[in-house]
């Protein structure tokens, strides 16, 4: 007969979140932030082809950290279930706070009924009509989520981030202020200068005539925002 030694539920939890922070800390952060027309999403990432800054809906956006296959597994369910409502009754009923309330859910049960944990952190956000109606939604790998204000930093190096972010943020930035003091934080967080052709941003621009408001930044644009 085999023996299944006892742990109590407060340590395997205290395991679980140890091993959940270690692979999320060996990723690269990402910063979101509100900007003049919407919200800006902007990370390190040298691959041009692995994204961690997606769009999920008209409206909406996602950013994840950690482990890649994981976070992308999320993503491309989101973009299932807005599908699936926007289909079912209408485009505007799919909203950012349903689709971070699922992600929750999904990641709570796998955080307490799996062996293993998801090694991941992720942002969603919503652009609003007006510069007040923007929302962004933090959601952790224990299914933890917070309503996130002007900025949020998520990754190995959040907390650094957080407090670079803090000294220099200002509401109204335009986007070329706001790429340039999101990359110096990522550079101070990092402690080394993060080149162009390693940043990845997107935006939700509330003032784009069509219905789809995300927008991927071109290298091009990000380095020549950078050099001015």
């Amino acid at each position: 007969m085999s023996f299944m030694p006892y742990v109590p539920p407060e340590q395997l939890m205290k395991d679980r979140s140890d091993y959940a922070h270690k692979g999320i800390a060996r990723g690269k952060s990402v910063v979101g932030l509100e900007y003049h027309d919407g919200l800006l999403f902007i990370a390190e990432n040298p691959s041009a082809t692995l994204h961690k800054i997606s769009e999920i809906y008209d409206r909406i956006a996602f950013a994840g950290v950690g482990k890649y296959s994981e976070f992308e597994e999320l993503r491309i369910g989101g973009v299932r279930l807005a599908d699936v409502r926007g289909y079912s009754y209408d485009r505007e009923d799919v909203k950012a706070k349903d689709l971070a309330n699922a992600y929750s859910q999904t990641m709570s049960t796998i955080f307490t009924q799996q062996m293993k944990p998801y090694e991941v952190e992720i942002l969603v956000g919503e652009v609003g009509e007006e510069p007040g109606g923007n929302e962004i939604y933090h959601v952790l790998f224990d299914g933890s989520i917070n309503d996130e204000h002007d900025f949020v930093a998520i990754g190995g190096h959040a907390e650094d981030l957080t407090e670079a972010m803090k000294g220099s943020y200002e509401q109204g930035w335009d986007l070329p202020t706001a790429v340039q003091r999101a990359v110096a934080a990522l550079s101070s967080a990092e402690d080394r200068q993060i080149e162009a052709e390693s940043v990845e941003a997107g935006v939700l621009d509330r003032t784009r005539k069509q219905r789809r408001k995300f927008r991927r930044l071109s290298d091009t644009e990000i380095a020549g925002i950078l050099s001015s």
